[in-house]
């Protein structure tokens, strides 16, 4: 019975669309998980909330004008992202504004489907993701994604641990915060719509937040922190969509499961208290006047 068990799980990793599936979860688990160290760090986790609705108005969109639902749930997380970073400088931050564009943008949608007529379920079923149809397109995206968000965090380090630790340090320390927050938002919505297929938006935590929450706890510096957060990723990624496979499972379910398993065992290792992200973001001294 092992050996038919494996025959048939070998037999289905030769299928081209399991074989794009396991590609995209690889790219993803390179990508995500370092937008949700930055999910956590800058604690925005409503922002990925409010993406999940504002894909669904995307998709609702269009599906309406006969484009690409994906294609128009990306530029949509993407220009709401963007929209909402001003307000990361208020003293509500982006909590209030988030549940506001939470609220318009399912209602939008919601009327959007009503009055066009279009398909409904074909639109929420999105949400749910399906990852044996990730194509060509879906896998440059999160090839991208594994290129941009790894290669900005190398190049901005400094820049992204003094924002991660304290706003108002980073902009005393010369750090172009409104533009790096601003970036920061954009990806964290281009992310969520980028993972649409694979888990669908309403189990995206299973790329993005789970495997930082892990991270954090095992993680030193920020540079730890993301490495551990990628290398988690990928374990939980191949972990849950092998046992999908073999179990005839839905994947995603099955990766937010395994993704919160380690989750739950890492926070049985005793806490590193030696260094974090927070204190590693370390200011060069500033130079103050000789006094007279």
């Amino acid at each position: 019975m092992t050996a038919l068990a494996a025959a048939d799980l070998g037999q289905l990793l030769q299928l081209l669309a399991v074989q794009r599936a396991g590609v995209a979860l690889l790219l993803a688990a390179v990508g995500l998980p370092v937008v949700g160290v930055v999910i956590v760090g800058l604690d925005i986790m409503p922002v990925r909330f409010a993406m999940m609705h504002v894909a669904l108005l995307g998709i609702a969109v269009g599906l309406l004008a006969g484009l690409d639902p994906l294609l128009c749930a990306l530029v949509a997380c993407a220009l709401a992202g963007a929209g909402v970073a001003p307000l990361a400088r208020t003293p509500d931050g982006l909590s209030g504004a988030m549940g506001l564009l939470m609220s318009l943008a399912i209602a939008a949608a919601l009327l959007v489907l009503s009055v066009s007529g279009v398909n409904a379920q074909g639109a929420f079923a999105l949400l749910w993701g399906s990852i044996l149809s990730v194509d060509t397109v879906d896998l440059w995206l999160l090839g991208v994604l594994a290129v941009v968000v790894p290669a900005l965090f190398l190049w901005r380090r400094r820049d992204l641990a003094l924002l991660l630790h304290d706003r108002e340090l980073a902009l005393a320390c010369g750090v172009r915060v409104d533009r790096l927050t601003l970036l920061l938002l954009v990806l964290v919505a281009v992310s969520v719509a980028g993972a649409l297929k694979l888990t669908g938006a309403l189990l995206v935590d299973a790329l993005t937040l789970l495997p930082a929450l892990a991270a954090r706890r095992l993680g030193t510096s920020l540079k730890s922190i993301t490495v551990w957060a990628v290398g988690i990723g990928v374990a939980v990624n191949l972990t849950g969509f092998l046992v999908a496979l073999k179990l005839d499972w839905p994947p995603g379910p099955v990766l937010v499961l395994t993704a919160g398993i380690v989750v739950l065992a890492v926070h049985l290792v005793p806490e590193r208290r030696i260094s974090s992200w927070r204190a590693s973001a370390s200011a060069p001294p500033v130079s103050l006047p000789p006094s007279h």
